[in-house]
């Protein structure tokens, strides 16, 4: 049994329950302003590195903080963390508190950069 293999569970789980977008589609829906990302990382990781035009809420916040940044319900919010993870519980979670457009960035942080596409140090 690997050291992860409860997180990996709530993942898998929470993966089936959400939409995965892939970096692309991610960032032309934040070029065309049809879509806020959320980095749910951590705050090293958001100070390290982020995707430009992100809203920084952590994972241990989100749902504190969600309401007063995007208050609408019908807002397309995608999550994104580093790898895929923690931003398709925080998916998950802003569903159950009524989001009706929630994405996770399939394959995270890390696959934007593959892709390419715009970050900020």
């Amino acid at each position: 049994m690997g050291k992860h293999t409860r997180f990996e569970k709530l993942v898998a789980n929470a993966k089936r329950n959400i939409t995965e977008i892939s970096p692309e589609d991610a960032a032309a829906k934040l070029k065309n302003g049809e879509a806020m990302i959320v980095d749910v990382r951590e705050d090293d990781e958001w100070d390290e590195e982020h995707i430009a035009g992100a809203t920084h809420l952590s994972r241990g916040t989100i749902e504190l903080e969600v309401e007063e940044k995007f208050p609408d319900l019908n807002t397309t919010i995608i999550c994104h963390c580093g790898g895929g993870g923690r931003s398709a519980l925080a998916a998950e979670s802003l569903q159950k508190m009524g989001y009706r457009n929630v994405r996770s960035l399939a394959g995270g942080f890390k696959a934007w950069k593959a892709a390419g596409l715009l970050t900020l140090k």
